[in-house]
């Protein structure tokens, strides 16, 4: 979800070189087998030949088969390119009209892809924001959802018994009042980040000295976290690891991260040829929130099932769409 600047300079210069490389040409039929529930009543886009795209991770892999599955129970045939490497790739197929649609989160489009430093608090204002900025590159941005993926600070349920934490405010009042009771484990990027450690100490005052912090592999800070060598850990808030590894979330009461709502992203000009595209995907987004991003991730991550059916389970249990008699 997020990369570092060098990171994006250097993914777009592999994308002009050859866009190919990004997975850009790659794609297969959606052959799931859908009718319209409570969404895709009337086939709105029968006829319709629509591409959906999405990142390579957990959460963007099941987005994307939601997306691609609900446009399916509408009539559309859909060609799926679902899985392209880096955030770059993605959000360059529906730039250029390689795919037609995808899920984004708002503090991805506006600190990586249009260059902003300074997030902004409001959730609502800073979907509205990406939205306007968006518009000249051919993008149109969807209705949010109250889906939230960004940064947070957990601990053990042990430990938040023992330190009864809530927020990172207290996390910082115990840095203060205990300095041995807070330890970090943490990934490098996390660590650099002036949206992620650096700016965490300074927006609420913690006292963290760099010995007491432990770098390492993102996976590897859930377990460690849950095991108690650390006592705080970085996580993603809709990560399936918090849920399934029994961990307790600090609340962000000065709303330092940026907000990371997911809202679907379309290429201007197919939106405006099939405008139903929105109004088939606005129930569904506004039902995704974290704790149901969290239980779908984790039977992805922690149960190893496939995000493909994981995504068309959710759909048929929610009515949002029926199985097919055929």
């Amino acid at each position: 979800m997020k990369y570092p600047r060098t990171a994006v300079a250097a993914l777009a210069g592999v994308l002009v070189i050859g866009a190919a490389g990004c997975g850009l040409t790659s794609g297969s039929p959606l052959v799931d087998n859908v009718e319209p529930g409570t969404v895709g009543r009337g086939e709105p886009l029968k006829g319709a030949k629509l591409t959906v795209a999405s990142k390579e991770f957990t959460e963007q892999l099941v987005l994307g088969a939601i997306m691609g599955i609900a446009f399916k129970a509408a009539g559309a045939d859909v060609l799926d390119r679902t899985g392209i490497q880096g955030s770059i790739g993605a959000r360059e197929a529906v730039r250029s009209g390689t795919a037609d649609a995808m899920y984004e989160y708002t503090g991805t489009g506006w600190i990586t892809y249009l260059g902003h430093t300074k997030p902004i608090v409001d959730p609502h204002e800073q979907w509205v924001a990406v939205r306007d900025a968006d518009r000249r590159n051919g993008i149109t941005w969807g209705t949010p959802g109250p889906l939230n993926n960004t940064y947070a600070l957990a601990l053990n349920r042990k430990n938040e018994k023992k330190y009864r934490t809530r927020t990172l405010s207290d996390v910082a009042a115990l840095s203060k009042k205990n300095p041995g009771a807070v330890t970090l484990c943490v990934e490098g990027e996390f660590a650099a980040r002036e949206d992620g450690l650096n700016g965490l100490k300074r927006a609420y005052g913690m006292n963290i000295p760099n010995s007491r912090i432990t770098k390492m592999a993102g996976g590897i800070v859930y377990t460690q976290t849950a095991k108690g060598a650390c006592v705080f850990g970085e996580v993603f808030t809709t990560d399936g690891r918090i849920k399934a590894l029994h961990l307790a979330v600090m609340k962000d009461d000065k709303h330092f991260f940026p907000n990371y709502n997911v809202a679907p992203v379309f290429h201007t000009k197919a939106l405006e040829e099939h405008p139903q595209m929105e109004r088939v995907l606005a129930p569904i987004t506004k039902k995704l929130t974290n704790a149901v991003a969290r239980e779908l991730n984790a039977k992805v991550d922690v149960d190893g099932e496939d995000p493909h059916d994981v995504a068309r389970d959710w759909l048929e249990e929610e009515g949002f769409v029926k199985k097919g008699g055929g």
